[in-house]
């Protein structure tokens, strides 16, 4: 029984376990976070360079509108020294032209100036937050990592010391085995050294072991006597047949 609960125990730590992983990982949604804004900081160079871009166009068409104002002011200035006064008002009402699209020029470009001032302000703030939160997020993920595999060791080390348990019961029951079988053993071979057990396959009694023994022995001794004799034979007194 108790295995039974020990499997079940474990099958809803895995699942624990699994809900646990599919949930939403910290260091992820700061990475997350943390590519966002540098898409948000790498839109806003792009409205800076496109703000820029106009900023110099409109410049540009400033100095030409400018050019053509002095240029339409000297052709005035030929044409009266020339008598020409209609040629004169002509050019004038072309300085005319070109001094009102200065005007307008200059507004436009003031107005883009500033909005590039804004742009470029906030660039410089959004880049500053993105350093500061760059070191946040790596200080956070260093401490998520440290906590997840301390919780990891600490689950590990519970989970060890649970199964130590087992392992500690499973050895136990192995040295009393042993001990039993060494035991056992020992009997055997008391027994046999006594003659209460024959060798495997002797059907004899032990009282027949015994005689066996005996009538063995005594062959042993004839035997030995006889041998002592022949090699040793008995001398003869003098003046004896």
């Amino acid at each position: 029984m108790s295995s039974i609960f020990r499997k079940a125990a474990d099958l809803i730590e895995a699942k624990v376990n699994k809900f646990l992983n599919s949930a939403e990982n910290p260091n992820e949604e700061l990475d997350l976070s943390y590519d966002k804004m540098l898409s948000s900081l790498q839109e806003t160079k792009r409205h800076i360079a496109d703000v820029v871009t106009e900023q110099k166009l409109l410049e540009s068409q400033l100095h030409d509108a400018t050019a053509a104002g002095h240029k339409a002011e000297d052709d005035a200035r030929m044409a009266l020294q020339a008598n020409r006064e209609d040629l004169a008002r002509a050019a004038l009402a072309e300085k005319q032209a070109a001094l009102q699209k200065v005007q307008s020029l200059q507004d436009a470009r003031d107005h883009i100036a500033a909005q590039a001032q804004k742009l470029i302000d906030y660039e410089k703030k959004l880049q500053d937050r993105i350093d500061q939160f760059r070191t946040q997020k790596e200080v956070m993920k260093s401490q998520y990592d440290a906590a997840k595999a301390e919780v990891q060791v600490n689950e590990s080390m519970s989970g060890i010391g649970s199964k130590l348990g087992d392992v500690g019961e499973m050895l136990q029951r192995a040295q009393d085995k042993t001990h039993q079988m060494q035991a056992h053993a020992e009997a055997d071979e008391s027994l046999q050294d006594a003659g209460v057990l024959g060798e495997p396959g002797d059907t004899r009694s032990k009282t027949d072991r015994d005689l066996d023994a005996l009538r063995a022995q005594s062959g042993v001794d004839a035997e030995l006597a006889k041998l002592k004799s022949e090699i040793n034979p008995p001398k003869q007194l003098p003046g004896s047949s």
